[in-house]
């Protein structure tokens, strides 16, 4: 499945849409500005370490000088100067060893001074560790800010998850959401932690090699840098060319898990279907995608380093060519020829590692996007300065003129209004798509009204606080919502304050869930995870029925909230509702007719706008939309009979 039939379904290339790579990159730089201090410090350790490095090559220089000087003079004779020695060999002819052995400090007649010898190799030995502590300390402080930043990253993510409207997650896949709050924000980490103390050092190693090189002999710096034009435009092109393939990568790996996290949480579905071999195509159709995005992305990204290795042996064959000529002419002494071959490899290695990793900073300022585009998203309105919450919450909701439209072109509520009183009970019925769970949604404002204004107790829900609006309304949804934790916990879960015991299980007893509760193994300490694994899906809507219970609310709102249960728990639920509305307003979203018969108001929608209210008996004398609804129903319960 992922041989080459996969690799052909993946098809295509990667999405060419280049990357803002400056401009995420430096928005990624700026999440560090927190750690100013930190990166000050870090800063100046790398520094000094840089700086003790980029000496020491110089003075193992000059012990090499000492111990050349000392191999020289012993093997000429003494009481004579260095000047006399030259000026002999010159008058024998051996005038081009006289001008290399011009450039060495030697004395005729004395050997290795070993004492000089070891004080300079003991002096390179302290500033080497000297460098290597200081780098030791600029890991930790790199360790410490690139942590505090991603601990802020994850932080802005979380808030921007709170702060985004329920369309945001409508039209995004939970997988595609959770790769960017968890697999970019790792990358991103992961990549900063490899890559920032490395890089600094390698720039500011470049810097002081340089400098250093120029000190030593400006000839053969010009000379190496000769090189560093054909090293920019390797690291240039190869970038341009692998960073598309990058940006596809992460945004298969959003996919892919996307795809993962449908088919787990609907695997039960998958398999009464029978649609294993089509998950398993998708699934191999965007693994190949993911293969061939990633495989590209690291080859091109890879061959950067073969290259950056060869320019810099292009670059040591010719400082050595060049310094040999020096050394032969005596303008450089063989000590200042070696420092700086050591110097020029010192100077291709940055360049070298900066090109190698340029793919991890790709990838990472890949993965940094997706993060920015979800912290850019358009978030919910802005709650009110100073909520205008009513004085005393009775539960009096009134819609005037009410619009809404999720597509701007096309109108879903047109000029809605309806009143109703604290207490009653309003059953909101219609064929699907009419607007049912979105005039709910209006009401707990997930969804902003486009026209018109929505009231409670008089005041302007838009003038309200999310949470003081959301505090007031007890909800219990068709699809139940359980997280790892205790029964007693997920009941809990709906009071906005401490809670006993008695009071879980009283809410219990009031959802009839009280029953099944003492028969699992641990009662309402039985453990179960987001799943509900080892209670039916029953039992989780009596579950969170009893978690509305606990809430305490002013206003009850019940989408398909029995749909289910059993007929039996069904009745004792309407029962125990009808004992919880007293004295509370009711929104009932019913799909079977049979459990509303008793609301106060019958609201009948179709196609967004109210075509028929009132009770059950006059609704069915109206032989209206209602009527229909209701004979179909009956209808169909005779047929299933028959």
């Amino acid at each position: 499945m992922a041989g080459p039939m996969g690799r052909m379904m993946a098809g295509g290339g990667p999405d060419q849409r280049s990357l803002d790579f400056k401009g995420s990159f430096k928005r990624l730089v700026g999440q560090f500005r927190p750690e100013r201090l930190t990166i000050g410090l870090l800063l100046l350790c790398v520094i000094v370490s840089v700086g003790l490095s980029v000496a020491g090559p110089k003075i193992l220089g000059t012990a090499t000088d000492l111990v050349f000087a000392g191999l020289v003079g012993r093997e000429m004779e003494p009481g004579q100067t260095k000047e006399q020695v030259l000026d002999g060999m010159r008058g024998r002819g051996d005038g081009e060893v006289a001008d290399m052995l011009g450039g060495t400090d030697f004395t005729p007649g004395e050997g290795i001074d070993f004492t000089a010898v070891g004080h300079v190799l003991l002096i390179a030995l302290g500033v080497f560790l000297a460098a290597g502590l200081l780098m030791a300390v600029a890991t930790r402080l790199v360790n410490r800010s690139v942590n505090n930043t991603m601990f802020r990253m994850r932080e802005d993510v979380q808030t921007k998850l709170s702060r985004l409207p329920l369309s945001y997650f409508d039209k995004s896949r939970r997988g595609e959401v959770l790769s960017r709050a968890t697999n970019d924000i790792d990358n991103i980490g992961q990549t900063l932690q490899q890559s920032m103390g490395q890089l600094i050092n390698s720039v500011l190693t470049v810097i002081g090699v340089l400098a250093m090189m120029f000190w030593v002999s400006w000839i053969l710096a010009l000379v190496a840098l000769v090189t560093v034009p054909l090293s920019f435009v390797v690291a240039t092109r190869v970038g341009k060319r692998s960073q598309p393939h990058f940006v596809q990568q992460w945004r298969t790996t959003g996919q892919l898990n996307a795809h993962i996290e449908e088919m787990y949480t609907g695997h039960t579905l998958v398999k009464v279907f029978g649609r294993q071999q089509e998950s398993a195509k998708q699934f191999a159709e965007q693994n190949e995608a993911l293969y061939e995005a990633g495989f590209k992305a690291q080859f091109n990204s890879g061959i950067m380093q073969p290259l950056m290795m060869f320019v810099s042996n292009i670059n040591y064959v010719l400082v050595a060519v060049v310094g040999g000529l020096r050394v032969a002419s005596g303008s450089l002494s063989i000590g200042d020829v070696q420092a700086f071959i050591q110097y020029s490899r010192q100077f291709s290695m940055p360049l070298t590692q900066i090109a190698s990793m340029a793919n991890l900073v790709q990838s990472g300022v890949a993965s940094a996007e997706r993060v920015f585009e979800l912290l850019d998203a358009p978030e919910q309105s802005a709650d009110p300065v100073a909520g205008g919450r009513p004085q005393e919450l009775r539960g009096r909701v009134a819609l005037e003129e009410v619009s809404f439209r999720y597509d701007p072109d096309k109108p879903l509520i047109e000029d809605l209004s309806l009143k109703v009183e604290p207490g009653q009970t309003v059953a909101i019925v219609g064929p699907t798509g009419a607007g049912k769970t979105t005039l709910v949604n209006l009401l707990m404002r997930f969804y902003e009204v486009s026209g018109g204004r929505i009231t409670l107790d008089g005041a302007d829900i838009a003038g309200m606080s999310r949470d003081d609006l959301r505090s007031a309304i007890g909800m219990v949804l068709q699809d139940t919502w359980l997280f790892g934790g205790t029964i007693a916990e997920n009941i809990a879960y709906g009071a906005s304050r401490e809670v006993t015991r008695g009071e879980v299980e009283e809410a219990a007893r009031a959802a009839h869930a009280d029953r099944f509760i003492r028969t699992l193994p641990d009662g309402y300490d039985t453990v179960i995870d987001d799943e509900g694994t080892g209670v039916s899906a029953g039992e989780k809507q009596l579950v969170t029925i009893a978690r509305a219970f606990l809430s305490d609310p002013v206003i009850l709102v019940l989408d398909e909230a029995t749909s289910s249960v059993d007929t039996r728990t069904e009745v004792l639920i309407q029962k125990a509702m009808s004992k919880l509305a007293h004295g509370r307003t009711s929104f009932v979203i019913a799909h079977r007719l049979s459990t509303i018969r008793d609301a106060d108001t019958i609201l009948v929608m179709e196609n967004g706008s109210i075509v028929e209210q009132g009770a059950h008996t006059d609704l069915l004398s109206a032989d209206g939309a209602y009527a229909r609804l209701y004979k179909a129903q009956f209808a169909e319960a005779v047929a299933e009979v028959d």
